[in-house]
């Protein structure tokens, strides 16, 4: 196995070690047709937070490619951000890597506070401009890397993600209760409505092979499920 790869899969184990320990494993309606050879789909609940989901697209015999989603969603009455983690790499470099805690409140918040001073500190860090969708929910922190192949770089990449997803399942739970639940509801669904206009998911999807069908499907119903 790559570096590249090696560093990425030891990501998705961690994760996925993570919400066994802090949440019980649910079964979506309608995940099930998401679960296919080369695509895995799994949602957590806890006492911490609504909903986590993994989403992990597996092409790296076939294509080459390897990629995946992380969201965390705190509760209703919880206005703690929303934990986001997504990558996409070939064998040899990671091409995008993607994190932020995004808000859910108008409020700037001492979770995000303490994520931006943790990533103030990659100095290969490459701010980029976002676009309007982008803009609406994400903050100033969020990382966004790519060509990420080095062996510093790649450390670096494993000990961020490690160390903001235990701070964030660590620390979520202590805003439970802090929120009105109708806010909540709408600030999340905000946030899934953003994350619906950005073009390179379904494209990405796609492109590893994917039925446009079932992309559409999934990115619309399950990736980013409206809260009813």
């Amino acid at each position: 196995m790559s570096d590249v790869w090696n560093t990425l899969v030891k990501i998705q184990d961690r994760l996925i070690e993570r919400f066994d320990a802090t949440g019980t494993e649910i079964q979506e309606p309608g995940m099930d047709r998401f679960n296919q050879p080369g695509w895995l789909n799994r949602v957590w609940s806890g006492d911490s937070y609504r909903r986590a989901h993994i989403d992990v697209v597996d092409v790296r015999d076939s294509k080459g490619l390897w990629m995946m989603h992380c969201c965390v969603f705190p509760h209703l009455d919880n206005d703690g951000p929303i934990f986001g983690l997504d990558v996409i790499a070939g064998k040899n470099k990671i091409t995008g890597y993607f994190h932020d805690y995004s808000p859910t409140s108008l409020a700037s918040h001492e979770m995000i506070d303490a994520f931006g001073d943790e990533v103030a500190k990659l100095e290969w860090r490459k701010p980029r401009a976002l676009p309007e969708w982008a803009q609406a929910i994400f903050t100033e922190h969020m990382v966004a890397a790519g060509n990420v192949s080095s062996t510093e770089e790649l450390d670096q990449l494993l000990e961020l993600s490690f160390a903001s997803t235990d701070v964030y399942l660590e620390s979520i739970g202590a805003y439970n209760g802090v929120a009105n639940s109708e806010d909540g509801k709408t600030s999340q669904n905000r946030y899934a409505h953003y994350q619906k206009q950005n073009p390179h998911t379904p494209r990405t999807m796609t492109s590893l092979g994917l039925d446009e069908e079932d992309v559409r499907v999934f990115v619309q119903e399950c990736l980013f499920p409206d809260i009813e």
